[in-house]
């Protein structure tokens, strides 16, 4: 990846209510709005589903990464991610994100570098780091 600034365009279309189509070129749209808890529909991803959801992805992501940098195969990665989002001074804000990770690999001997991947991924993930609000970690590995 180049050190040179990277931009990320996205459209948000409002259609009624609290609705509207949130569009990246070429990638297929997704129907977002407020939250039921402040008053908007239910059934539909709001803008604090993607906060958390970016995080948990991010780690995905970066996961991956490492995994590929220290050449080792895992059978599976999912992720479980929780926001706290609490009445502050200026408004709502996020206070805490939690993120459970929990890792398959084939092996025994191969827990230590899926651990490493997974410390690296929670300390270099680019959005987490982003974000104002803490990220704690709960990983897990399994041998499948």
């Amino acid at each position: 990846m180049s050190e040179d600034p990277h931009k990320y365009h996205i459209n948000v279309d409002w259609t009624h209510d609290r609705v509207g189509n949130l569009s990246v070129d070429g990638k297929p749209a997704v129907q977002v709005a407020t939250p039921p808890e402040f008053d908007g529909p239910e059934g539909i991803i709001s803008p604090e589903d993607l906060f958390v959801a970016s995080a948990a992805v991010c780690l995905m992501t970066t996961f991956v990464t490492f995994t590929k940098k220290m050449r080792f195969e895992f059978k599976s990665f999912k992720c479980e991610g929780v926001g706290t989002l609490e009445k502050m001074e200026k408004g709502f804000e996020f206070t805490h994100i939690l993120l459970k990770a929990v890792v398959g690999v084939e092996s025994e001997d191969l827990r230590p570098k899926a651990e490493r991947a997974l410390e690296l991924a929670g300390k270099y993930c680019l959005v987490a780091n982003s974000m104002k609000c803490p990220t704690e970690h709960e990983n897990h590995i399994v041998i499948e």
